[in-house]
């Protein structure tokens, strides 16, 4: 009986963790709207070790259509524009010697069409990396069965138990999903 708690609990995580990624993937798909999670992949050449811009920049949205990066060491000016350009953003980056500015696009239909395969494709990412997890929990379940004597009814709960959790994930990823939809949709 505890063995099937450990199995779930182990499994848990796991799909908490899958999900999370796919939060932070979809938060940094930008949507025609100035964001600083746009700029949550590009990493930065800084004293000789790979770091995000936010952590050698301040990264603010001083409207809608700007994201503003203000170096904290100006000799990086250079580095943050460069990482910026090599990360196919789709933005270039405006450098005043102090500021690099970014003009946010408005979205052309193409674009929109390509957003929402993008995050279509990371959602099922999530979900293939959940059932990966799912499968995995399963399999040990039924492990537990032939090895340890796990009764059979007990491991069928286990089942069901974890599959709960998958729809519920399975739910909450739906969920982001169609806001996320709605926001690359709206002109």
């Amino acid at each position: 009986m505890g063995q099937k708690r450990e199995i779930i609990d182990a499994a848990k995580p796991k799909m908490e963790k899958a999900f999370a990624h796919f939060e932070e993937e979809i938060a940094a798909v930008k949507a025609g709207k100035a964001s600083p999670n746009v700029l949550n992949g590009v990493m930065v050449e800084s004293y000789g070790a790979q770091m995000p811009v936010n952590q050698v920049a301040s990264v603010t949205v001083p409207d809608a259509r700007t994201i503003l990066i203000q170096p904290w060491d100006k000799t990086l000016l250079a580095a943050i524009e460069k990482a910026i350009i090599n990360s196919n953003l789709g933005m270039t980056p405006s450098n005043n010697g102090e500021t690099i500015r970014l003009n946010v696009p408005p979205l052309t239909e193409e674009r929109r069409k390509e957003l929402m395969k993008q995050i279509k494709a990371e959602a099922e990412s999530a979900r293939v990396s959940i059932r990966n997890v799912r499968r995995e929990a399963i399999e040990a379940i039924k492990k537990a069965i032939k090895a340890d004597g796990l009764p059979e009814d007990v491991a069928k709960d286990g089942e069901e138990e974890v599959q709960k959790i998958v729809d519920g994930y399975s739910k909450k990823i739906d969920e982001v999903l169609a806001v996320k939809e709605k926001e690359i949709m709206t002109v």
